[in-house]
């Protein structure tokens, strides 16, 4: 199953675990003191800029763009310069979003110090001769919760170690058939981890709307040791911007805006 048809076909319960208490108390807040920004929107056939500037004025939202480098999107410096120079056009931020580790010696570092950001999450988990284990998917099994942790937090580290990127995407998820157990599985010295390493980098973390992560104890970590955080939707329809899960825990945790990472770009 390709990611963008996930939200399609589960209901994405290793966040809403996490997520159901605040939103049957919060509504969606309107005022902050930061601007809105959804940095994980990607453009679809029937999802273009002008759709989506249109929503950004309707929303009140600004947006950054992602796409993938990967032989069926951005798969060379030709289409890594085409795909900039067409946002440029644009009030957006410019980013990446990789799936697997490595993918930078695809294209030059000239072109992409034009990006404004690289967001990259843990899902695609490699498990050996080239092969992959994609925990989004709804039917991915997992006979050994333990012996899974151990994998996925070697991925998230070597990620937030070695990978050139600005924002640490969709944390904390669950493949959907261990979620039940997202309390017990995310223990305060696996977080911990998290955080000291994306501190490390100065690597943002994403809030994201889709999956409803991270959830509040991990925030107030990491925002008492200074990490710097991201709203994503994750979206390719008229979902994007709507960052109903985003705001809410936000306003919970009372972030403000010296604690959003924003790319130094002139958007």
């Amino acid at each position: 199953m390709k990611r963008r048809t996930f939200i399609q076909h589960t209901s994405l319960a290793a966040g809403m675990i996490a997520a159901t208490p605040l939103l049957a108390k919060c509504a969606p807040a309107d005022e902050f003191d930061f601007p809105i920004i959804d940095m994980h929107v990607h453009r679809a056939e029937n999802f273009g800029m002008d759709q989506i500037m249109k929503l950004g004025n309707e929303r009140k939202v600004k947006f950054g763009i992602v796409e993938h480098p990967a032989v069926w999107a951005i798969k060379n410096d030709e289409d890594l310069k085409a795909y900039i120079d067409d946002l440029r056009k644009y009030p957006v931020y410019i980013g990446m979003q990789p799936m697997t580790t490595g993918w930078e010696k695809t294209f030059s570092p000239e072109l992409l110090a034009r990006l404004d950001y690289v967001l990259m999450d843990p899902q695609t988990i490699p498990i050996g001769n080239g092969q992959h284990m994609r925990i989004w998917n709804f039917d991915t099994y997992v006979e050994d919760s333990e012996a899974f942790m151990v994998k996925y937090m070697e991925h998230c580290m070597n990620i937030l170690h070695d990978e050139p990127i600005h924002i640490f995407g969709w944390p904390l998820f669950l493949p959907v058939c261990i979620a039940r157990d997202y309390y017990t599985l995310w223990t305060k010295d696996r977080m911990q981890q998290i955080i000291t390493a994306a501190r490390a980098k100065n690597i943002a973390i994403e809030i994201n709307d889709m999956s409803h992560t991270p959830h509040e104890e991990f925030i107030l970590m990491a925002k008492k040791q200074g990490l710097k955080f991201t709203f994503g939707s994750d979206s390719r329809n008229m979902n994007a911007g709507r960052l109903v899960y985003s705001k809410a825990i936000a306003k919970k945790c009372n972030l403000k805006k010296e604690d959003f990472f924003i790319p130094g770009s002139k958007v």
